[in-house]
Formats: structure tokens, C-alpha cells, sequence
């Protein structure tokens, strides 16, 4: 799991067991802050006071090392999430399980998560790329299903499936651009709020 690292603060060079590990954190977080084109190896390097030919020692090149954080973000989120919501039969306690999980996972790996949203369509074609939309379709899935769940239970209206699925995605991964960790809710309490207005909607009911 990726663990947002302060760049400002590592001091040492990283042992070899978690040297991998420090160089995805400090990635996600260089990527997330100035985009991928902005961030350099050099400021990468530099981040984790290490020489340029150690991060390459583990990643070739640039569009590697933010496939690998694609990858790794997904492989977290995915897993997790299923586990959640296999915890309910119950379709609304399903979604709102689901979302609870997404934006935890949000607000635990922040920067591997908007790495992986502003540089999923820019991967190139490779086996990585494969997984990577392997584990997308699998968290997509999982809610296209919860939702068709709710409807043959008779909770949710009829809809169309794939478009409501967008819908809550979008809600979801849309903090990204705007979510700071130290506003006065935390990303797990919007998601609460966001599956309450799912539910519930606009309109006022008598």
C-alpha cells in the first residue's frame, strides 16, 4: 500500500528492503503535486537523497514508475473494497459500504489515487496497462452489480446500470481536485454525505 511520504523530510538513503517502497511514496506524491510532465527524476532523486541511477536501478524510466503507482493504488483499492461490501446483502448497505472503503482508500494512499486518476489514460499499451484495467473494471463491476442488486430487491428505482455507476464514481473521484486533508470533513464523511444525497436526493417528500 502506498503511505504519502513528506519529500521535504526524508533525510537518509532508504535500506534495500524498503528502497522500492520510498521511491513509489515520494513518486506519487512529486506526480500528484506537479503532474507528470512537471516532475522530474532529478526532483525524484533528489527527494529521497539518492543519485539518479538508484531510481533507475528500479524503474527505467518515468512512465514506468507512474504505471507502477497505477497499478499499486488499483491492487490496493480493488481488494479492500470487495471485502467491504461483502460484509452486506443489503444493497443500500452495499454502496455504502462501497463508497466508505473508496474514499477511505482515498484518503490513506491521497497521492497514489490522483496519480492513478490523471494517469490511467495516458498508459501506454503493455501488460501493465492490461492489469491496470483488469482491476478497473473489477471495482466498476462490483458497483454496476450492487446497483443492479438494489434493483431486483426492489430498493433502488430502475436505472440505467452503467450510467448510475459513472454517476457515483464520479462524485467519488472528483475530490481529488478539490479534497485537502485538513478541511472540516474527512473524505470518509463526504462519502457519507454523497451516498445520503444518492439515496435520499434533492426533493423534499411530504
Amino acid at each position: 500500500m502506498l503511505v504519502p511520504v513528506d519529500i521535504k523530510k526524508v533525510g537518509r538513503p532508504p535500506s534495500n528492503e524498503n528502497q522500492r517502497e520510498v521511491i513509489l511514496n515520494s513518486a506519487a506524491e512529486l506526480f500528484a503535486r506537479k503532474g507528470f510532465d512537471g516532475a522530474s527524476i532529478s526532483d525524484l532523486a533528489a527527494a529521497i537523497s539518492q543519485s539518479k541511477a538508484a531510481v533507475y536501478h528500479y524503474f527505467p524510466n518515468k512512465r514506468q514508475l507512474c504505471d507502477a503507482i497505477i497499478v499499486q493504488a488499483l491492487a490496493t483499492l480493488v481488494p479492500r473494497t470487495q471485502e467491504q461490501v461483502s460484509q452486506a446483502s443489503d444493497a443500500r448497505e452495499q454502496l455504502r459500504l462501497f463508497m466508505l472503503c473508496h474514499a477511505d482508500q482515498f484518503e490513506t494512499n491521497r497521492f497514489g489515487i490522483i496519480t492513478m486518476l490523471s494517469g490511467f489514460d495516458a498508459m501506454p499499451e503493455s501488460k501493465t496497462k492490461q492489469q491496470a484495467n483488469r482491476l478497473r473494471d473489477e471495482h466498476e463491476a462490483l458497483l454496476r452489480q450492487i446497483i443492479r442488486n438494489g434493483i431486483d430487491q426492489q430498493v433502488f428505482s430502475p436505472m440505467d446500470v452503467s450510467m448510475a455507476g459513472r454517476a457515483v464514481l464520479s462524485m467519488l473521484n472528483w475530490m481529488a481536485r478539490w479534497y485537502r486533508p485538513e478541511g472540516r470533513l474527512s473524505a470518509r464523511q463526504i462519502a457519507a454525505q454523497y451516498y445520503e444525497i444518492i439515496c435520499q436526493g434533492f426533493v423534499a417528500r411530504s
